[in-house]
C-alpha cells in the first residue's frame, strides 16, 4: 500500500486527533432531541454524563467528544434475483466529536467496521471499512488568518457502465472505498480601503477497489478512477461601494489543477477579473464582471499491444505510456464574462444568481440559503465547473457545514450522503454517482432543507448533475469524448424521541442514473431503514432495524435485497 494511500486511510482519525488538542473551550454540538439530566439519547449521546467534555472557566462553551463501541447481528434476506438467506455479525468502534467554539468550529464522526459473515455463502461480506467525515476549522488569527481542513471516507457500489451507488448493503467484488481529504489556509485584512483575501487548498481523493474488475475494452467509459491530487488558489483585492468610488471593485485571480493517475490526465484552470459591484438599495446589489481565462486538459495515451488495443494492468486499468508525452485533449482562453445580482434582505437570508460565458459557453450558477429561525434552514447552489472525479468529491465536501449532525446506515454504519448544520446543508451524493476515471465537465444543482418538529428532527436532500466527459479522440478514452451521463438523486428522513428512553430514526432514499450511450445501461436505486433505540441504561443502549433496497436495470434481473439486525452500543 503506497503512502498517500495510508495517509488518506487514517485522515479522519487524525482528523479527530488534532480537532481535539487545538480546540478552545467550545459549545456542544446541538442533539436531534435533548435528554433529560444523566439520561443518554438513542444515540449513545448524553446530556451530562458520558463522552469527554471541556469547559471554559465561566461554565459556557465546551467540546464534546463521544467514543462508542457496537455489535450487531445482521441478516440479508434476497428477493430477488435469489432467493439466499445471509447472516453476518459486525463489531464497530467510533467517535463523533462537535466543535463549536470562538476560534475552532467544526464536527468530526469516524467509524470503523468489522463485518464476520455466518457460513459457506459470504458473498464478500467479510471485511473491514472505515467511514466517517470530518470539518474543522481554527481561526489561528481572529478574523485575519484561519485554517481549514476535512475528510471524508464512504464505500461505493460501482457498476459496469461507470454509475455509483452509496452505501451498498455488503461489500462484494463491486464496492470501492472512496477516500478523500483537503486541508489550507485561508487570510483576510485591510490595508486602508482596500481589502485583501487570499486561500489555499490542497486535496486528496482516492479510490479503493476491493478486487480487480474484469478487463474493460479498450474504449470503455467505465475505467474506474484510482486517484489525484487537487489544488485550489484565490487572491483578491477590493474597495467597498461608497469608499472611493460610487461602485465597489474587486480584482480576483483563481488557479485550479488536479491532477489524476489514470493515464496521467491533468485539468488546469486559472482565471483572472474585474469585478464591479453597484448597491441599488440597501438589500440588493447588481454585478457585473470581465476577465480572462485558460482552460485545459491534457492526458498521456495508454501503452499499445501488436494490436493497437490499450494495455490493462493488474488492477483493470489502462497501463499509462510514460515514454510519450502529454497531449491536449481540451483547450480553451480568452475574455470571459458574468453579470447577476445579490439579495441579501437580512442576514437570514441570502441570494445570488449569475449568468455568464465561461469554458467557451454560457455558464449559469448561483447559490440560495434561508434560515427563518433556528428550527429550520434551506440551501440550494447551482454549480458548473470541470474537474476529475477527485476534484469535485474535494469541492463537495468543502461545500458541507461545518456543524453537520451525520446520519448513518444502520446496516452498514455508513454515512448518508447529505449533512445538515444550523445555518444549511450540502450533499455529496452528486460527487459520487460516477467513478469514470475521464475528466468532465460538470452542470447540476443541490439543495437541502432541515426542520425541528418539536422534538424531532426531519430533513431531505435532493440533487441533479450532467457530466460532459472529456478525452481526446486519438486516445483509448476517446470514445468518452463528448458523451453525457445523468444523475438524480433525493434523500430523506426523520428521528426523534418516543418517550424518555426510547427513539426511532426513518430514512428513504432513491437514485437515478441515466447512461448517455444507450438508456440500456440506466440505473434506479431505492431504499428505505427504519430503527428503534432503547436506553437500557444510562450508556448502553440497543437497537433494532429492518430495511429494504432495491435495484433496478434494463438489462439484466433486479436486485431486491430485505435486511434486519438487532444490536448493543456502549458509549463511554
Amino acid at each position: 500500500m503506497n503512502r498517500p494511500l495510508i495517509l488518506a486511510r487514517h485522515a479522519l482519525v487524525a482528523g479527530a486527533a488534532i480537532a481535539a488538542l487545538c480546540a478552545q473551550p467550545l459549545l456542544a454540538q446541538s442533539m436531534s432531541y435533548e435528554p433529560v439530566d444523566g439520561e443518554s439519547s438513542a444515540s449513545g449521546t448524553t446530556k451530562k454524563r458520558g463522552g469527554l467534555s471541556s469547559r471554559s472557566a465561566g461554565g459556557g462553551a465546551r467540546t464534546t467528544i463521544q467514543p462508542y463501541i457496537e455489535a450487531t447481528q445482521n441478516v440479508l434476506f434476497e428477493l430477488s434475483p435469489g432467493d439466499d438467506v445471509l447472516t453476518y455479525s459486525t463489531i464497530a468502534a467510533g467517535v463523533d466529536m462537535a466543535l463549536n467554539g470562538r476560534r475552532t468550529q467544526g464536527a468530526v464522526s469516524v467509524r470503523y467496521e468489522r463485518r464476520i459473515a455466518q457460513g459457506n455463502n459470504n458473498r464478500g461480506i467479510n471485511g473491514d471499512t472505515v467511514s466517517g467525515l470530518a470539518r474543522v476549522k481554527h481561526d489561528l488569527v481572529p478574523r485575519k488568518l484561519a485554517i481549514e481542513a476535512g475528510a471524508l471516507a464512504v464505500r461505493t457500489r460501482f457498476e459496469g457502465n461507470g454509475a455509483s451507488s452509496l452505501n451498498p448493503v455488503a461489500n462484494g467484488d463491486a464496492s470501492n472505498q472512496v477516500y478523500s481529504l483537503y486541508a489550507g489556509p485561508a487570510v483576510s485584512t485591510n490595508v486602508g480601503d482596500v481589502a485583501l483575501s487570499g486561500s489555499y487548498m490542497l486535496g486528496y481523493t482516492r479510490i479503493e477497489q476491493s478486487s480487480s474488475p474484469q478487463n474493460p475494452p479498450a474504449n470503455s467509459l467505465t475505467q474506474v478512477f484510482d486517484d489525484s491530487v487537487a489544488q485550489s488558489a484565490q487572491v483578491s483585492a477590493g474597495i467597498a461601494a461608497g469608499t472611493v468610488l460610487p461602485i465597489g471593485l474587486t480584482a480576483t485571480g483563481s488557479f485550479f489543477q488536479e491532477d489524476i493517475s489514470n493515464l496521467d490526465q491533468r485539468v488546469r484552470d486559472m482565471r483572472a477579473s474585474i469585478q464591479a459591484n453597484y448597491p441599488v438599495s440597501s438589500t440588493v446589489a447588481v454585478i457585473g464582471a470581465i476577465g480572462y481565462e485558460d482552460v485545459s486538459v491534457s492526458s498521456r495515451d495508454a501503452l499499445r499491444d501488436a494490436n493497437g488495443n490499450g494495455v490493462i494492468g493488474s488492477d483493470g486499468r489502462f497501463v499509462t505510456d510514460t515514454s510519450r508525452d502529454r497531449q491536449i485533449a481540451y483547450e480553451t482562453d480568452g475574455l470571459t464574462w458574468d453579470a447577476g445580482v445579490m439579495w441579501r434582505p437580512s442576514r437570514r437570508t441570502a441570494l445570488s444568481a449569475f449568468i455568464g460565458r465561461r469554458y467557451d459557453s454560457t455558464t449559469y450558477y448561483g447559490s440560495f440559503s434561508y434560515t427563518p429561525n433556528d428550527r429550520s434552514a434551506l440551501t440550494i447552489a447551482v454549480f458548473d465547473n470541470i474537474s476529475g472525479f477527485g476534484g469535485q468529491v474535494n469541492r463537495a465536501l468543502r461545500d458541507l457545514p461545518t456543524d453537520f449532525e451525520v446520519n448513518r446506515d444502520p446496516f452498514n454504519g455508513q454515512i448518508s450522503g447529505c449533512a445538515n448544520g444550523a445555518q444549511g446543508g450540502g450533499c455529496i451524493n452528486n460527487a459520487l454517482s460516477s467513478v469514470s476515471a475521464s475528466v468532465f465537465r460538470a452542470r447540476g444543482v443541490n439543495a437541502t432543507y432541515s426542520r425541528r418538529i418539536g422534538r424531532m428532527t426531519a430533513g431531505i436532500g435532493g440533487g441533479y448533475i450532467r457530466r460532459s466527459f472529456i478525452a481526446r479522440q486519438d486516445s483509448v478514452l476517446g470514445a468518452a469524448n463528448g458523451t453525457l451521463d445523468e444523475s438524480y438523486f433525493v434523500d430523506a428522513g426523520i428521528n426523534g424521541p418516543i418517550d424518555r428512553r426510547s427513539s426511532f430514526a426513518i430514512s428513504t432514499y432513491a437514485a437515478l442514473f441515466q447512461n448517455g450511450v444507450s438508456d440500456l445501461q440506466d440505473i434506479t436505486t431505492v431504499g428505505a431503514n427504519a430503527s428503534y433505540f432503547r436506553n437500557l441504561t444510562d450508556r448502553l443502549v440497543a437497537t433494532a432495524a429492518v430495511g429494504l433496497v432495491s435495484v433496478n436495470r434494463k438489462v439484466v434481473e433486479d436486485d431486491t435485497i430485505a435486511s434486519g439486525l438487532v444490536g448493543l452500543r456502549y458509549s463511554f
